[in-house]
């Protein structure tokens, strides 16, 4: 037996197969809280900054509603064929080759997670201090990042259940501040302005940036593919999961957002990182207002235990597939990946100790749009080659939908690169980073789970279904993309291929 055959038998013996434990509740309750957590409460403050237009601003939010939506339809398609563990990383891995799907999960690693953790993490230290002075809101971060971690190194199920419970709570706790807002304040003043004043400020190049800070508020729209692996009956619950855990959220952004707006004068707002407390003070009064805050950083632990849940699945993708890494894959029992969460915490407190808040989201905007505009493209790659694969679901609107999210994808980019260079040249290095870590790390890959050891040619033949033995005998059959009209393989009860 070679190096790479025995490393390989060790990465399988120390790894347990992946248990499918979570609903669909659970996976929609992933997706409304990885999106309402830092952003909505942090960003029309820079926003307003950018662009000084109270119906621009709720413009934007309604755009990066759509945006999100019309990505998680698109999303949808690409996981519900082949519902594992690790996001982009598996669904670009698969699409395009392996080098691209590494780079994916290593800005997952880099952007995607441990960056918002530590933003989500800084803004719930601020949200928390405000409201108790006496508290410290760097360690108030520090420590709610190692706890949550912990928790879900412990046990799966420990960890959604906690998720579940602060996911509920949040949405009752920002309903009831929507309605509060409703009564109390000035709506009115909101659409004041001439209309060629609103769309003077939506053509401005501050109103793209804008819509980056926006995209980062609504980062979190994909967070049950991330965990496809781990959720029961897959390819239904996941489409489900991913269109209305996004379809809350547009609404209860949308709700807030106008809340928001109604309580002050733009100018009191502008700028503001804290802009729920600010409103929750201008609307309720000052001990009101600090009592709002320590609920809004209750809201935020809900945003950052599921992003320090959903992470490491990535990671421990990678790690089955990379003998390099391979200590990112081990797990016993019905514990979450050790390894990999400790791996995110790390770099997650390196970057609360030497990073600024506002830094770490334009950052984040730009290199994430550029990932899931590579992923949504996807969706055209996959029908153009595979148009007889079977889709358990199709992408709502296709193609209009996915179009729409590259344009805007792609546009955001654009004006990021225009105005803001040192961003776009932060995130080109992060992507360049990868693939030179990729090609050091390359001749360890694992053949069996994600390189594409098979050529459109036979792939095709697959399809057609003209060459049934050697469906049956080759290698290929292990790889993720899901058949198309081949004699189906079969499954077991949660609808994974045996």
């Amino acid at each position: 037996m070679d190096n790479q055959t025995e490393t390989t038998t060790a990465v399988k013996q120390d790894t347990p197969k992946t248990q499918r434990v979570m609903g669909c509740f659970s996976a929609t309750m992933i997706v409304v809280a990885s999106m309402i957590g830092t952003g909505v409460f942090t960003t029309t403050g820079i926003l307003l900054n950018e662009t000084p237009s109270a119906p621009a601003v709720l413009i934007a939010w309604l755009i990066g509603g759509c945006g999100a939506f019309f990505g998680a339809v698109s999303y949808a398609e690409l996981v519900a064929m082949s519902p594992k563990n690790g996001g982009e990383y598996q669904l670009l891995s698969q699409i395009y080759h392996p080098s691209i799907g590494f780079v994916a999960g290593w800005i997952s690693l880099i952007v995607g997670f441990s960056a918002p953790i530590a933003s989500t993490a800084m803004a719930f230290g601020a949200y928390a201090s405000r409201s108790f002075e006496w508290i410290s809101p760097f360690w108030a971060a520090l420590i709610a990042i190692l706890a949550f971690s912990l928790i879900h190194a412990v046990r799966v199920t420990l960890g959604s259940f906690i998720q579940n419970i602060f996911t509920a709570l949040k949405l009752c706790l920002v309903g009831t501040f929507v309605i509060g807002g409703l009564i109390l304040g000035d709506f009115a003043s909101i659409f004041e302005e001439p209309f060629t004043q609103t769309t003077s400020a939506m053509l401005a190049p501050g109103f793209a940036i804008g819509l980056i800070y926006v995209t980062y508020a609504y980062t979190g729209w994909n967070g049950s593919a991330y965990i496809a692996g781990e959720i029961k009956n897959p390819t239904k619950s996941l489409p489900r999961a991913l269109a209305l855990g996004t379809g809350i959220v547009t609404l209860v952004y949308l709700g807030l957002n106008a809340v928001f707006l109604a309580s002050a004068p733009t100018h009191h707002l502008s700028g503001s990182v804290e802009i729920g407390a600010v409103a929750a003070t201008a609307l309720f009064g000052d001990g009101i207002g600090r009592m709002l805050s320590a609920v809004i950083a209750v809201l935020l632990l809900s945003s950052l235990s599921a992003m320090i849940m959903s992470g490491p699945r990535i990671y421990q993708s990678i790690g089955e597939d990379y003998p390099t890494f391979s200590f990112l894959a081990k797990r016993s029992g019905g514990s979450g990946p050790f390894w990999a969460i400790c791996l995110q915490a790390i770099i997650a407190v390196l970057m609360l100790l030497t990073t600024k808040f506002d830094a770490l989201i334009a950052y984040m905007g730009f290199t994430l749009s550029l990932n899931a505009a590579l992923t949504v493209a996807g969706v055209f790659v996959q029908r153009k080659r595979f148009p007889n694969a079977k889709r358990p679901y199709r992408c709502w609107g296709y193609p209009v939908t996915p179009i729409l999210f590259i344009l805007l994808s792609l546009w955001m980019v654009v004006f990021t690169i225009a105005e803001t260079p040192m961003v776009a040249v932060s995130g080109s290095l992060t992507i360049l980073s990868g693939l030179g870590l990729y090609a050091i790390v390359a001749r360890t890959k694992k053949t069996a789970k994600t390189e594409l050891a098979m050529d459109d040619n036979a792939m095709s033949d697959i399809e057609n279904n003209n060459n049934a033995e050697k469906m049956e005998n080759a290698d290929s059959c292990d790889l993720p993309l899901i058949p198309s009209t081949c004699d189906p393989l079969p499954e077991n009860e949660n609808n994974e291929i045996t």
